[in-house]
């Protein structure tokens, strides 16, 4: 039934004695192309496939994505002399780096479900608008954070805690590191609308180049041209204009299914409401983030001093490695979500919500174990200062106590923001970490002479509380309804 629709140059090869190739090409290419669709049609195989196939390259992806920062603070918590100072310094900047990335959350994560709900129920032109939204306002809000950083970081870093003594370092860092906060938004941002369309593996090289190239660089800045936080900051900005290089040729290319476009970009109010509504419960989740890096370095600070705001970069830094897979799992798992529940396969949307859940309590089991018994090797690769590791090794034993409740909050929040249910994802963004987090912060080290165990202890209750009433929550109306509508 094929021979009907080959082409002429088909049916005239025969006379060359080439008809038989042409026809083992031909249907190569149609099972090639029937293959390709199928691999991006998240309403067919196993729904365990279908995630894993998402995230294990985006789990990989985001693992390098944060040798980005990483990186950074290893290299610079080993320099001979002022290693601990500057990689305080370090820390103090982080918030403001958080704060750059919730921004990139809020159109990227936010657009990101909207753009898979819209392709899963065959709406191609809104997906490409989305898309397009998304990029006009990451470069928007890039270009406006980069200039009132930039402006106000000198009172900014004295408020998360800076001495004068680490002052310098953070503003080193920072200076050269906001030149770079457009190519950070792309790179961060867009990459989940790749992701979206379901090449993981492209998603995946988006931070691997860039991150290769930082890992090359550092050292080469730090060490050999003895740039110290200076030449870890230019390392850094340099790897991601190369990785937003790479996301923009890939949506502009042939390979990408819906393209970006400069027509797709001119901004609708009302898909701009979407996607920022969407959005906001993960740019909550990392404005409250750094909000909790600013209250802790600073309650820090006045209670331990300088060493005590070097041991929370540290935690902080392993912290961004441990539940890096448990994230990397969330996000693969969201475009299947979407995709099913625009598609109304809602029995694939719980399985998906099941398989999730189930992982991400494993993994944080096993990772508070290593926490637990080897907290000195997490240490030692930051930093090698005999005060910081003896005060360090308590610390890290009680900040990370409960870690594997966790995993209850990830599964619930990528379960309402996949399912387009942003009102329940900000309040469980707000309530952990706002409403929990923050003021157990500044009261518990009041409390019976606690100091700065209290700061470290506001993290496991945290987890605790949080995780149990975002889970439960999801259960009693996400998934209660997905079975009433079965």
């Amino acid at each position: 039934m094929y021979m009907t629709k080959f082409p002429n140059k088909y049916i005239k090869s025969k006379r060359n004695g080439d008809y038989m190739t042409m026809v083992s090409k031909h249907f190569k290419n149609l099972i090639s192309s029937h293959a390709a669709k199928e691999a991006q049609d998240f309403s067919q195989g196993s729904i365990s496939s279908n995630i894993l196939r998402l995230a294990i390259p985006m789990t990989l992806a985001q693992l390098i994505n944060v040798l980005y920062n990483v990186v950074d603070r290893i290299y610079i918590g080993h320099i001979p002399h002022t290693s601990t100072q500057a990689l305080t310094g370090i820390g103090l900047a982080l918030p403001i780096i958080t704060i750059i990335t919730a921004f990139a959350n809020l159109f990227g994560m936010g657009g990101a479900p909207l753009f898979s709900m819209s392709r899963g129920a065959g709406e191609t032109k809104r997906a490409q608008k989305i898309m397009g939204n998304s990029f006009a306002m990451l470069l928007l809000s890039g270009t406006v954070l980069a200039v009132i950083c930039y402006i106000f970081k000198h009172p900014l870093l004295y408020l998360f805690g800076a001495s004068d003594i680490t002052y310098p370092y953070a503003n080193a860092y920072l200076r050269i590191y906001l030149l770079g906060t457009l190519f950070v938004m792309t790179s961060l941002g867009m990459n989940n609308f790749i992701n979206a369309q379901g090449f993981g593996i492209t998603g995946m090289l988006t931070v691997s180049i860039g991150a290769i190239l930082n890992l090359l660089l550092d050292p080469l800045f730090i060490f050999v041209f003895h740039m110290g936080v200076q030449g870890a900051a230019l390392a850094t900005i340099i790897s991601q204009c190369i990785s937003s290089i790479w996301v923009l040729h890939f949506l502009v290319g042939d390979k990408a299914i819906i393209k970006l476009t400069k027509k797709c970009m001119r901004l609708q109010i009302s898909l701009i409401k979407e996607i920022t509504a969407l959005g906001l419960a993960g740019f909550i989740m990392s404005i409250t983030n750094g909000s909790v890096q600013i209250i802790c370095n600073a309650t820090l600070q006045r209670y331990g001093g300088d060493l005590y705001v070097g041991i929370m970069t540290v935690i902080n830094s392993v912290r961004e490695i441990i539940t890096m897979p448990v994230s990397g799992m969330s996000s693969g798992a969201q475009p299947v979500m979407s995709f099913n529940y625009g598609a109304k396969e809602y029995k694939r949307v719980k399985s998906a919500i099941s398989f999730t859940t189930i992982f991400s309590i494993i993994f944080t089991l096993a990772a508070w174990a290593l926490l637990f018994f080897f907290p000195r090797f997490f240490i030692h690769l930051f930093n090698s200062d005999p005060e910081l590791l003896e005060a360090g090794v308590p610390a890290m034993r009680l900040y990370f106590f409960g870690i594997f409740m966790m995993a209850l909050q990830f599964a619930g929040q990528s379960t309402f923001t996949a399912l387009g249910k942003y009102r329940h994802a900000v309040f469980f963004s707000l309530f952990r970490k706002a409403i929990i987090v923050i003021p157990l912060t500044l009261w518990l080290p009041t409390i019976a002479g606690l100091g700065t165990n209290g700061v470290f202890l506001a993290e496991p209750i945290s987890n605790f509380l949080g995780g149990i009433a975002c889970f439960v929550t999801m259960m009693m109306t996400v998934w209660r309804k997905l079975e009433d509508t079965q």
